[in-house]
């Protein structure tokens, strides 16, 4: 039942609850122009580029997808950070609409080098251009972006390339011609130029050209010379006397030689001139194989050469062409390989004019100074036998050794490769790197060695001796003789020592040597010739060089002690050292102790107390022996008896079965 003043308090609910229907509407159905307020306008690519809007919208010339605004034809969509995202890569995408097989790059040769790797855009822009087909430039200034200009701007330029550029004689994709032509090269030319015009005819002397290659004699695209003549011109070609060489014009061979090849030359080069004094004569010289060399009619090289510097010697010497990581200065200098060697001839051996060490030392003046200082030389230094052990071409080998150190070493000391091939061996001989100790050319010290004793061990292998007071130093190691254990080289025995182990502590050690001998009972590490088992070689903070501490040392070995002394009572003497009761190498008696077992444990043990009496009944010493019934080491006993024992034993009842007679 309602009270009597509930009417202004339904009132006021009901007005709350009118206006929260309404607020429900609202939300639930907005207007239209609420609505579309909220929506969310979707933006072009060019609003947020609109630079490059800017920049290709005025060219001439669009691609499609700018032209019509459909960039994700191309570019996938990307968010608030810029990033280049293709639909594809490379020529991939281009090959979505334009057809692949147009472009012949199912053929091994004759695809632009561009286009083979994929590059359309790098002369073709994939938005828009002012230049036909997108080009990003005009004519040859296009070519010239990969293409150095200035072989083609020289003094003289090929007039149809200052008309209509690259593409008058050139394919942009492919040709099966060389060098992408559009045609034969002889065609090409004689589309141009009339063979039948009378000053044609007399610059070529009556011969017929229609047959013959032009850029024999003629660059295609400039050159210094009149007429796009090559730089270097054969005086008969200079002069058009092309009959002092070949059959006259009017014969049915009329480019044959008139004069078999290897007497044509000599008819104007005096052999005796070009050979001069040289003993030594360059094959193609000897055989008259001129060619093989020189061009007969034009080239862009000096002396009519065929190719540039060193790439001609590398024709015929392709071992000495490749790239090494360390090239000799001369091969890599303007006059490459005619720093060293004559082209025709000369008196020694490699067409050098020089003996070998007087030829090098040209340029190594110093190494000869400063390796005739040396009080020991490598005899091939001594001899000048340069190339013995370096290669003067060039080498992958440091200091252009012809092959990693070692190999070069072996060459001559043959017989160590087999005496090094050891189970152990120093890391420098097996890394090859013989140099690492030793001086290719000589040096004070014996072996050619770069330092004495431990100076040179000490390069690698650092050392600092301790300082500590209960410090011990093994002599060699202190002394620095390190070879007094080490093979410097190679050695079936750890550490690369110079001996097994046991021999070769033994052969200082000699007192030891004849102790063991008469001694019955050997520590094993003894037996097995394991002294490092036990002792440092080079030094140790303990006294004997030894490892560790007496009673920790014991145990890295005994381990099962270990862990009963870890868990049991321990007796004190095997608590606090080993040695104690135990010789470390050897003994006259079993078990290293240092003395017979009654003698041992009565030095702590006092028989003739009464306790003792009591405990064994009386029984004389010379009759007991202890470890029948005590552990000497541990047991959970605490009078360290064995976990076994006999029940009158454990009850103390000796005399339940024992009759003991008292003396």
């Amino acid at each position: 039942m309602m009270p009597k003043n509930s009417g202004p308090l339904r009132l006021t609910l009901g007005i709350i609850l009118l206006f929260c229907c309404v607020l429900t509407l609202q939300l639930v159905c907005p207007d239209e122009s609420q609505a579309a307020r909220r929506k969310f306008k979707k933006k072009e690519c060019i609003d947020c580029h609109s630079d490059f809007s800017k920049k290709y919208r005025k060219m001439k010339n669009q691609h499609p997808g700018m032209e019509d605004g459909k960039c994700q034809e191309c570019h996938l969509s990307h968010g608030i950070v810029g990033k280049l995202l293709l639909v594809e890569e490379g020529n991939k995408l281009c090959f979505r609409c334009h057809k692949q097989e147009n472009f012949n790059l199912d053929k091994k040769t004759g695809v632009h080098t561009a286009l083979r790797r994929g590059k359309c855009t790098s002369c073709h822009d994939p938005h828009a251009s002012d230049s036909a087909n997108f080009l990003r430039a005009e004519g040859e200034k296009m070519c010239f972006n990969c293409h150095q200009p200035d072989k083609f701007q020289k003094k003289v330029v090929h007039g149809i390339i200052r008309e209509d550029g690259c593409r008058a004689c050139h394919q942009p994709h492919y040709s099966d011609q060389p060098n992408l032509l559009t045609g034969a090269a002889e065609k090409l030319c004689l589309s141009c130029h009339d063979r039948k015009e009378t000053g044609f005819k007399e610059a070529h002397g009556g011969y017929p050209m229609n047959t013959a290659n032009c850029t024999t004699c003629h660059d295609p695209h400039s050159s210094d010379n009149d007429n796009l003549l090559k730089t270097s011109l054969h005086k008969p070609v200079a002069e058009a006397e092309c009959d002092s060489c070949h059959n006259d014009a009017t014969d049915k061979e009329p480019f044959a030689l008139n004069t078999p090849a290897e007497e044509l030359c000599l008819m104007c080069h005096d052999s005796d001139s070009i050979q001069g004094d040289g003993a030594v004569q360059h094959e193609p010289f000897e055989s008259g194989e001129c060619l093989s060399c020189h061009d007969p009619h034009a080239s862009e090289q000096s002396s009519l050469l065929l190719n540039t510097g060193n790439n001609l010697c590398f024709n015929c010497h392709e071992n000495t062409s490749k790239r090494n990581r360390f090239p000799h200065a001369p091969v890599e200098s303007e006059t490459g390989c005619l720093s060293c060697h004559s082209p025709h001839s000369a008196a020694y051996a490699g067409l050098v004019n020089k003996p070998e060490g007087e030829l090098c030392y040209e340029c190594h003046a110093e190494t000869r100074t400063n390796g005739a200082k040396n009080r020991k030389q490598h005899s091939p230094f001594t001899e000048n036998m340069c190339t013995s052990c370096h290669n003067p071409h060039g080498s992958s080998a440091e200091n252009i050794l012809f092959d990693r150190a070692d190999s070069v070493c072996y060459s001559c000391h043959s017989g160590l490769e087999a005496e090094f091939m050891r189970t152990n061996v120093h890391k420098p001989v097996q890394t090859g790197q013989c140099t690492a100790c030793h001086l290719g050319h000589g040096a004070d010290n014996e072996l050619f060695l770069k330092a004495e004793g431990e100076k040179l061990c000490t390069t690698c292998h650092e050392k600092s001796l301790f300082q500590e007071e209960s410090a011990s130093i093994h002599d060699p190691y202190e002394e620095g003789e390190c070879l007094t254990c080490h093979d410097p080289h190679a050695s079936d025995n750890k550490g690369i020592n110079l001996e097994p182990q046991k021999l070769l502590c033994l052969s200082c050690h000699s007192d030891f040597e004849d102790q063991l001998l008469a001694d019955k009972s050997l520590h094993q590490p003894v037996t097995n010739g394991q002294c490092t088992a036990c002792h440092n070689p080079h030094q140790s903070k303990l006294n004997s060089l030894l490892l560790a501490q007496s009673r920790d040392l014991c145990l890295t070995c005994h381990t099962d002690l270990k862990t009963k002394m870890a868990t049991e009572n321990t007796h004190s003497p095997a608590e606090r050292d080993c040695q104690r009761c135990h010789q470390p190498h050897s003994g006259d008696i079993d078990r290293l102790l240092t003395l017979p077992l009654q003698s041992l444990c009565t030095e702590c043990h006092n028989p003739d107390k009464e306790s003792f009496q009591k405990a064994h009944i009386s029984i004389a010493v010379k009759d007991m022996n202890c470890m029948s019934c005590h552990d000497p080491h541990a047991s959970k006993d605490p009078k360290y008896f064995k976990p076994t024992m006999h029940a009158p034993f454990a009850a103390r009842s000796c005399d339940a079965c024992h009759i003991v007679e008292k003396e």
